[in-house]
Parts: C-alpha cells; structure tokens; sequence
C-alpha cells in the first residue's frame, strides 16, 4: 500500500484531532517542494545543520526543504500529512538519526516503501551513550533516598512520547563529527547523480576545510579557559566534553521535556555554586521555568549557545548559517569560561 493511502486513511479515522494539528497557513513546510527539472534533486531534511550542509555541497544540483519550520523542537515535532506525502515524493529525506527525530522511527517502515531514499547523516559517527539523564554527582545515600522520585519520573518521560534517548543525537556540534555528517551527504548525492561527482566533492571539501577550522578554534578555547563547567539548560553538550574537556552541568536532560527531581535540582545549584559558576546558558528553546529558578538561585547571568537543532526567525533574517552560528558561539564560550 502507498504512504498516501495508508495517511489518506489515518485522515479520515482521525479527522477531528487532525484538525486542530498542525494546519496553520504560515508553516512553510506544507509547501510543496517542486522540481526544477530532471538535473535537480529533490531533498528533505530535518535539523538545520544538515540542511545547511546539502544546500552547500549539493550547489545548483539540489533543492533543499527542511520538514521543521523555523523555532522546532526536533525532539517533539511531528510533520503534517501533506509534508508527509510530500517527502514521499521526494529523492531523498536525510535525517540526523540516533533517535532525534520521533517522526522518522515511526514512518520509516512505510517511507522504505516509497520513491524517496532515506540518508542517516550520523551513520558511521561513534555515538555517546545517553541515558536521558542528568549527569550530576550523588552520593549514595541521595541515590537510595531519590530512587523511587528518579524512576517516577523517567517512567513518566517514558510515557512522554518515549522520549528518552539511548544515544546522545547531538553530534553535529562537535565539528569532526560533522565532517562525517557532510561525507555521507556528500557520498549519498554522489550516487545519486554521478555526473555532479567533482562538483560535490569540491563543495565538500570546502566545508570540510571550515570544520576543521572549526575544531581547531574550540580546542583552542577550552585549552586557554580558565575553568571547564558550563551550566546548561539543555544537556546538548555531551560531545564537546568528550572532544574537548568541557564539563556540562545540565538542567534538563538530552530532550528538553526531561527535568530533574527536586532532589537533582538541588545538586545542580550546589553543584554550580561550589564552581562558582556566573553564568547560565540557554540554547535557543524557550526558558523554562526550572532553568529560571536555577538563575536565580545561583544568581548567574543568562547567556546563549546556540545547539543548531533548529534556527530562529531572527537567525533565517540575519541570513545565518552553521558556521556564523558557531563562531557567535565560539565568542560566548570564550566569555564564560574565563574568570
């Protein structure tokens, strides 16, 4: 059966909730992506950084749509039918993988039956384990004493659209890793158009060039900082402290949803007093309300890294892309890990 039947279906079965889902005339991505011509391909992706990538190396040969609109949770989003039956359509859908992206493990027996091939951009990357946890230290008696509060509530994330991550979903912040991201764009159009090969691999090898550098300037910054805690909001950081040293103390956990226990909280503001930590980073999702009692009692300042899960209004009127996103963050990483 075609995805298009098996979703006309789903319509009709589940109209009324469907209704109110979703449908807002300003979502870009209920656009249609149209071909160019037979030289063109047709491409959807998810996480911005992917995106950024296929439009960089794929040039004139390609037509890049991403499924999220600007100021998703990758995390929780949920693409409408339409964009469904659109990426259906397509030549490719490349995806970021390691669970990221909930809608992806739950179409990808159906989308395996269509036109379009599915890319996983982090096939071949070493992933680091993630448990959708918070990585703050206990003693064990704080373990024993919290246990039936901590499997409450990764019960209820459970629950919560299983939202709990076995791997950590965010290398494309770590820059070597994002090479390998790029090489299997690259590798995946390549095959597909075999007449654009040189010019692929051109476009590559200039992203490839600035990653490098990239990874470079981060080595630099954590080498030079005068200390190597960051308080985070979101534990998006995992890979910049197996690469380059940095130590994360996470408010929520890998997914934004996953909050600590109030017995964790309370290990977070120790923890980030006894570090003297002055600021509290925020990535570009909304504050939440638990990140903002940290700030005050920690009295830290908030500040943003940006973790290119998605991009903002702001950053599509600025015409930013990966790399301007990651230099503003190089600049406010050399800020807060100075004394």
């Amino acid at each position: 059966m075609k995805i298009k039947s098996i979703y006309f279906t789903i319509l009709l079965l589940t109209a009324a909730f469907l209704g109110g889902c979703n449908t807002s005339p300003s979502n870009k991505t209920d656009q249609t992506v149209n071909k160019n011509d037979d030289n063109t391909l047709t491409i959807f992706t998810t996480i911005y950084p992917i995106e950024d990538f296929t439009k960089k190396i794929g040039g004139k040969h390609v037509e890049v749509k991403s499924v999220y609109p600007a100021g998703a949770d990758a995390h929780t989003f949920e693409p409408t039918m339409r964009t469904m039956m659109d990426i259906a359509d397509a030549d490719f859908i490349i995806f970021n993988g390691a669970g990221l992206e909930p809608f992806i493990d739950k179409t990808k027996s159906s989308l395996s039956k269509e036109k379009v091939t599915m890319i996983e951009a982090s096939n071949g990357v070493e992933l680091l384990s993630g448990h959708d946890d918070h990585d703050h230290e206990h003693d064990e008696a704080d373990h024993d004493d919290d246990k039936a509060d901590h499997d409450d509530h990764d019960h209820a994330e459970v629950g919560h659209d299983d939202h709990h991550h076995d791997k950590d979903p965010h290398i494309w912040l770590d820059p070597i890793n994002a090479i390998k991201m790029a090489e299997n764009i690259k590798d995946a159009l390549t095959e597909a158009m075999p007449s654009a090969k040189d010019d692929f691999e051109k476009n590559f090898q200039e992203v490839k060039q600035k990653l490098e550098q990239l990874d470079q300037e981060l080595q630099k910054t954590v080498e030079a900082a005068d200390h190597k805690e960051i308080l985070v909001s979101h534990a998006s950081y995992g890979y910049w402290e197996h690469r380059y040293g940095l130590k994360q103390i996470s408010i929520s956990g890998l997914s934004p949803e996953n909050e600590p226990s109030q017995k964790q909280l309370q290990t977070i503001i120790e923890t980030a007093k006894e570090h003297n930590i002055a600021y509290i980073i925020y990535d570009q999702n909304p504050v939440t309300k638990v990140a903002d009692v940290v700030k005050k009692e920690t009295r830290t300042t908030p500040v943003t890294l940006h973790n290119l899960e998605y991009i903002t209004e702001n950053d599509l009127k600025n015409n930013e892309d990966y790399f301007s996103i990651m230099n503003k963050n190089l600049d406010t990483l050399k800020k807060i890990l100075s004394k």
